[in-house]
């Protein structure tokens, strides 16, 4: 997709259309995350009943990445990311309604289904930005994300705090969701289905698949550094360091502040770095604060460990992701999905790799797993590097 084909305001509404769907994005999955213990007790589920439910949001997210996010480059990006944005506002309601387990665990799967395809759609719609645009714009969006994330998880805790129930809350938000998507529709950049040529032969897609499994595994490895700081950063600090409850908080906070930070810069930083030395840079940051932290065994060290893992992670997969998408534009839904299907397991089984080994070796040598995966990707990171017939 070449600049010249659109003019610069039509670029701009794109690039707002497209930031206002990865923050819907992030919104919803905020808000569900923070009324979860009030379904769990309206229902009355015990932990591990409640685990079943979450397995089955996990599972239809997983499943909308690999299978449905494939669509869009059947159907087009925006022919397939309107719908599910919409989708996503509209089936967060039915879990505040449901009255069984049976009942949560098949909203969940449909909420998550939703959730996946419009991940992989959102990332498509970001990378045709970025090419019309001619810079970086996949950290940014992903920053939009994570704002997301927090005013979702803030909306829903005040509403809680004011007694406002699940079923009031999730409509709210997802009438919310609902307008966004529907505004975003009439900005977005027009797209068709990409043509199939000759070119993609089964030998070039062999070799193009394992390039892309590549990348997934170097998302997976991240990503289990994000799922590990959300589960057991507070944790650590409370019960290996001695922090108190409000204290230990801030560990997940100093992350996620400091991840949003890193991303809202990330677009300069990847078009003065490029993305392999901006990815080598901060999988370095990330991995040598937090092990830096464990070592000295320090509330405080702790709280700027997590940081340091936040703002060196922030930049990691959206490179990545943007490496992936440009591999092979007329395939890049199928190229995101796996990728970021990949790297979505890496986000579910790091906290449980992390807890099992904590119970043999304890929780703080167990968390240099991450530290460890997070210093690989340095080492794969040339995978980033442009190859010239991604350039045709």
């Amino acid at each position: 997709m070449s600049v010249e084909l659109y003019d610069r305001r039509t670029l701009l509404r794109a690039r707002i259309a497209t930031s206002l769907v990865f923050l819907l994005f992030g919104t919803a999955l905020g808000t569900w995350t923070s009324r979860i213990p009030d379904v769990k007790n309206g229902i009355g589920l015990s932990d591990g009943r409640l685990s079943v439910a979450l397995l089955a949001f996990s599972a239809g997210a997983i499943a909308g990445m690999m299978v449905l996010g494939r669509l869009t480059d059947r159907f087009g990006s925006k022919r397939l990311l309107v719908p599910a944005a919409v989708l996503e506002g509209l089936l967060l309601m039915p879990p505040a309604y449901v009255g069984s387990l049976a009942a949560l665990v098949v909203a969940l799967f449909l909420f998550g289904l939703t959730h996946g395809t419009l991940n992989i759609a959102m990332n498509t719609s970001a990378l045709q930005v970025e090419g019309a645009w001619g810079r970086p714009v996949m950290s940014s969006c992903h920053a939009v994300y994570s704002i997301g994330g927090f005013l979702g998880a803030a909306a829903g805790g005040v509403l809680a705090r004011q007694q406002v129930g699940v079923g009031a809350t999730f409509v709210a938000v997802g009438t919310g969701v609902v307008l966004l998507a529907c505004w975003s529709a009439a900005w977005l950049l027009p797209s068709a289905p990409a043509p199939r040529t000759a070119a993609d032969g089964a030998g070039k897609s062999r070799t193009a698949s394992l390039g892309l499994v590549f990348m997934g595994v170097l998302v997976m490895c991240t990503l289990v550094g994000e799922g590990t700081a959300a589960d057991w950063s507070a944790v650590y600090l409370h019960d290996n360091l001695g922090s108190s409850t409000d204290v230990a908080a801030f560990a997940y906070a100093a992350f996620a502040a400091a991840m949003t930070a890193g991303r809202l810069a990330g677009d300069r930083l990847a078009a003065a770095l490029g993305p392999v030395r901006l990815v080598r840079a901060s999988s370095v940051l990330a991995s040598t604060g937090l092990l830096t932290a464990l070592a000295i065994g320090h509330p405080a060290a702790g709280i700027a460990g997590f940081a340091c893992l936040g703002a060196g992670m922030a930049c990691i997969a959206p490179q990545v992701i943007s490496a992936a998408g440009r591999r092979n534009p007329s395939q890049a839904g199928a190229a995101l999905a796996l990728v970021v299907g990949l790297g979505y397991t890496g986000f579910l089984i790091g906290p449980v790799v992390v807890g099992a080994a904590s119970t043999v070796t304890g929780l703080p040598t167990a968390l240099v797993i991450p530290a460890v995966l997070i210093l690989l990707v340095a080492a794969g990171a040339s995978a980033l590097r442009p190859r010239p017939s991604s350039a045709g």
